[in-house]
C-alpha cells in the first residue's frame, strides 16, 4: 500500500504525490525535482508546499456555517446547540456534552436504539431514506412513532437548520437491564 493510500484511509486526507515526494527529503533526486517544477505554476514557487486537503467538503469555521438544533429532553427542557453540517445528531450530543442519559450506547454502530429521536413531520420528510438496519434497531425502541429515526444515522445539512427533535421518555439499553430475561 502506498503512503498516500494509507494516509487517506487512516485520517481521511489526500496528500498529493508531489507533497509525498518532497516529504522524503534527502531521497529526492534532481530528476524528481525537475518533474515537480513542471507540475508547478511558473509564476509561483518552483516547488509546491505540502498539499493536504480533506476528502470531505471543506467549509470555513464561521458561525454562519453552523446548524442550529433544538433538543427537547426527557424532562421537557429545550436545549439549543449549534453544530457543523456533516455531523450526525449523535456527534452533536457527544461533542456538546448534552445531558441525555444513556444516549448513543453503541457509539453509532447500529447495535442499539438509545439514540432514538422523534422528529417534527416537516423535518422528517427532509431526512434521507431509512436503511433496513436502522429499521431493525427502531423496532427495539420505546415510544416509536411514525417520525422516529436514530440520531446516529441523521447527518446535519443547512436545510435542517432550526429543527427541533424530541428525546423519547425512555430508551431501551441492555446495559440497564438486571440480566433476567
Amino acid at each position: 500500500m502506498s503512503f498516500s493510500t494509507a494516509a487517506r484511509r487512516l485520517v481521511g486526507l489526500r496528500i498529493s504525490r508531489s507533497s509525498w515526494i518532497l516529504s522524503r527529503g534527502a531521497n529526492t533526486s534532481s530528476k524528481t525535482l525537475s518533474s515537480l517544477s513542471r507540475l508547478s505554476d511558473p509564476n509561483k514557487d518552483l516547488i509546491r508546499k505540502r498539499d493536504i486537503t480533506s476528502c470531505n467538503v471543506v467549509q470555513p469555521l464561521r458561525s454562519e456555517n453552523k446548524v442550529t438544533v433544538n433538543f427537547i429532553n426527557r424532562d421537557g427542557e429545550k436545549i439549543t446547540v449549534k453544530a457543523s453540517p456533516g455531523d450526525t445528531l449523535l456527534d452533536v450530543v457527544v461533542q456538546q456534552d448534552l445531558d441525555i442519559d444513556g444516549y448513543g450506547a453503541c457509539e453509532g454502530t447500529l447495535a442499539c436504539s438509545t439514540c432514538h429521536l422523534i422528529f417534527e413531520e416537516e423535518t422528517y420528510k427532509q431526512l434521507g431514506p431509512i436503511s433496513d438496519e436502522e429499521m431493525d434497531m427502531l423496532d427495539l425502541a420505546y415510544g416509536l412513532t411514525d417520525t422516529s429515526r436514530l440520531g446516529c444515522q441523521i447527518c446535519l445539512t443547512k436545510s435542517l437548520d432550526g429543527m427541533t427533535v424530541r428525546v423519547p421518555e425512555s430508551s431501551a439499553d441492555i446495559r440497564q437491564s438486571d440480566g433476567s430475561a
